[in-house]
């Protein structure tokens, strides 16, 4: 029996366990729009596409998300944030997300607008340069 602790994917110093594996099992909510941008970060890198649906707002989720198993997520990024604490209903998170595809590395920066239902960050949509 292995007692390894396994890095949270979106590099905090924290492991996975104590990190965003509590928001993708939905035994926690996201506290800020920076955790749920984490813990979608960890979605994609892990293959969730269910939290994902989830924690995106209704007015932009798309109706079938795949997750192209060769896109490999690699490192994340945070530039930035606005808003997006405790007492916020809306905010902004400036990132870089590395990963690798077929062979060849890349980077998708985004800034990613986000807001409250139901008390609950979701994801709006982004804006990547």
């Amino acid at each position: 029996m292995s007692n390894q602790v396994t890095a949270c994917p979106c590099m905090t110093s924290l492991p996975f366990h104590e990190c965003c594996q509590p928001f993708i099992n939905f035994s926690k909510i996201a506290p800020t729009a920076t955790a749920l941008m984490r813990s979608r970060f960890t979605a994609f890198a892990i293959g969730n596409p269910q939290y994902l649906a989830a924690t995106w707002h209704p007015s932009t989720r798309p109706t079938d998300l795949e997750l192209d198993p060769a896109l490999v997520w690699t490192r994340l990024i945070v530039h930035d944030s606005t808003q997006g604490g405790l007492l916020d209903t809306e905010g902004t998170v400036d990132f870089t997300a590395c990963y690798e595809f077929e062979g060849s590395r890349g980077k998708h920066h985004e800034r990613s607008h986000f807001t409250r239902v139901e008390g609950l960050w979701t994801y709006v949509n982004g804006i990547v340069t």
